[in-house]
């Protein structure tokens, strides 16, 4: 089985009570938010990618103001040819302030759609794991810098 690992970075940017999202397209198409970021490129430091891609999902120049945890996903997926892939991701979520830029949507890239969301509205929106894993490292900001809501989500059975 082919073995892929996965670096990401993440960041949740909140101000006057909204978060930042990105809406993108899950794997059977829908339409789902989750925080703006993405995977690091060959040599890119994760702090470098956070600040390339909420740019380029969102039109914000963020500052990441400190790291709030590393989120760790094993699973099996597959592959575009149909064969199963051992998965590993593993994603560094920052907290980000906004520090210029102006509000837009990516064109041509993963996601489609950029917003803020107010936060007493994400839980009743289509969202990945991630988002909810992000609010509760902000929100709980745990030394260990890992969630409590790990293990009871659905994307991490066991863990």
């Amino acid at each position: 089985m082919h073995k892929k690992l996965r670096v990401a970075a993440y960041a949740v940017c909140v101000r006057d009570g909204k978060l930042l999202l990105a809406r993108g397209r899950g794997r059977d198409g829908t339409a789902e938010w989750t925080l703006p970021g993405g995977g690091t490129e060959h040599g890119e430091d994760p702090y470098d990618t956070v600040l390339r891609e909420v740019e380029e999902e969102t039109g914000y120049r963020i500052e990441p103001t400190g790291l709030l945890g590393v989120d760790s996903v094993h699973r099996r997926l597959p592959d575009r040819f149909g064969r199963t892939v051992d998965h590993h991701g593993l994603r560094l979520v920052y907290e980000g302030r906004v520090t210029g830029g102006a509000l837009r949507n990516e064109v041509g890239g993963s996601t489609d759609l950029a917003a803020w969301q107010h936060l007493a509205a994400v839980p009743e929106l289509k969202r990945v794991g991630l988002v909810d894993i992000g609010l509760a490292l902000w929100r709980e900001r745990p030394a260990t810098g890992r969630s409590s809501i790990i293990g009871r989500h659905p994307r991490h059975p066991g863990k």
